[in-house]
């Protein structure tokens, strides 16, 4: 048998890459050389325009001809990066001498020892992760969260008024509407979107043990922690004043158990669709030419949904790993954090391919209200809470004397199926005042969701 061409080891890679393909641009390895490229950049721009040790500001000119360093970043510098850790074996020392090189051939090899200056390799790669997780999540992650949160408030919108038969502990209950309960979905996950937008992207700039030890010995006249201040926040990120040698990453432990809480949200979200449409309440869109079953011609499976139920729970094993993993370093510093990091992009993709499957698939059902509207009819039992609460609101009122109205109700309709009949002629036999009789006589399955459809427009 001959051996295959190398082939992509995950599936998000390889089947999957199209649906999140777009991760990459961030959180990959190329994407983490560019930013760390950034980070060294501006750091020189940042010491030049502070004319340490003699320096000048770089003219507007060799600040654009240094910065088109990274945004022209493309195949040639990956495998030039590539090429350069083959040598050192070690990733940041080889985009230090990348951007040395660059300085030489721009003919800014007067500031060529600024490069890297003072920092430790997590001074340049906590800011890099910040600044590549942070554009992730802001630029991929989130608005495909916001699609699916706007898809799942449209649907909700549009089936306000469906009256359903809720299904407490899986059994017959008061009804709602399917507006409402996809509303539920929508507002829960609103929550924790707000709350991931908010997020603080932490970075620190202070040496090998967070100390500034080398900078003092340096130049002991300049106020190191005002330029690392303003360096990180130049950046777009939030200062961290007080760490070891790395930032704590405390700030990627929050947002992993957010976007790991957004995740089992979803997967709820999967679950009651996928059972919905096992009801019978949805109907799915058959995609022409596409096959459900390898036996049974006539099966339309949901698998969009099965799909991010997996995806969703890959996703959460991998983010919560990190978040618990990443607040926990040995004394100053150990490496654990540097192999789970690589991770991250693990995490956010199959959550992202899990939104692309739910927003898909909520593109793809059709409400069947027909069958909604049997099933209520089906179970005239639910109305039973409605009769023995009206009946304590009349004894209250004095207009009846009947006693314990739950276990004459409970008597009536545990455990067994009562049709509208049953109840007309139970309800004219009650002793109660006469509006509250007919309000219970004009009720019917259908007609019992409460305010649930004026509820969606608290979305």
């Amino acid at each position: 048998m001959t051996s295959l061409p190398p082939q992509p080891l995950s599936p998000l890679d390889g089947r999957y890459r199209a649906a999140v393909g777009e991760l990459g641009e961030h959180l990959s390895e190329a994407g983490l050389n560019r930013a760390r490229v950034q980070v060294e950049v501006e750091w020189l721009i940042a010491q030049t325009d502070r004319r340490l040790f003699g320096s000048s500001p770089l003219s507007d000119e060799q600040r654009a001809q240094l910065r088109s360093v990274v945004t022209e970043f493309g195949q040639a510098d990956i495998d030039e990066l590539a090429a350069l850790e083959a040598t050192t074996r070690h990733d940041v020392k080889a985009v230090e001498y990348y951007v040395r090189r660059r300085l030489e051939l721009l003919g800014l090899d007067a500031i060529g020892e600024l490069t890297h200056f003072a920092c430790t390799s997590e001074d340049i790669n906590n800011l890099s992760y910040a600044i590549t997780v942070r554009d992730a999540v802001q630029q991929v992650w989130l608005p495909k969260l916001r699609a699916v949160i706007d898809a799942v408030a449209a649907l909700a919108a549009e089936h306000r008024d469906v009256a359903m038969l809720s299904r407490t502990h899986g059994q017959p209950a008061t009804p709602t509407t399917m507006g409402k309960e996809l509303a539920v979905f929508a507002h829960r996950l609103g929550r924790i979107a707000t709350q991931v937008e908010a997020t603080e992207y932490l970075g620190k700039f202070s040496g090998a043990t967070g100390t500034f030890s080398a900078h003092v010995v340096a130049a002991p006249d300049v106020a190191w922690p005002d330029v690392s201040r303003e360096f990180v926040e130049s950046l777009g990120l939030t200062w961290n004043p007080l760490t070891t040698q790395i930032e704590s990453h405390d700030w990627q432990a929050e947002l992993y158990a957010r976007v790991s809480h957004a995740n089992r949200v979803l997967h709820n979200l999967a679950t009651d669709i996928w059972t919905y449409i096992s009801l019978g309440y949805f109907r799915q869109i058959p995609a022409a030419g596409a096959t459900g079953s390898s036996t049974m011609p006539h099966k339309v499976n949901p698998i969009r949904f099965e799909n991010a139920e997996a995806n969703l729970e890959l996703s959460s094993a991998v983010l919560d790993s990190l978040a618990a993993t990443l607040v926990t370093s040995r004394l100053q510093r150990d490496l654990t954090d540097s192999s789970a990091q690589r991770n991250i992009g693990v995490g956010f993709g199959h959550s992202l391919l899990a939104l692309d499957n739910i927003q898909r698939g909520l593109g793809e059902i059709d409400l069947d209200a027909d069958v909604l509207a049997a099933d209520l009819d089906g179970n005239w039992e639910v109305l039973g809470e409605a009769i023995q609460t009206v009946i304590r609101a009349e004894v209250v009122a004095g207009r009846s004397t009947i006693t314990d109205p739950y276990a004459l109700l409970k008597e009536l309709t545990r455990g067994k199926r009562v049709g509208a009949a049953d109840l007309a002629a139970f309800i004219e036999g009650l002793e109660i005042g006469d509006a509250a009789k007919q309000r219970l006589m004009a009720l019917t399955p259908g007609g019992y969701t409460g305010i649930a459809s004026t509820l969606v427009d608290r979305l």
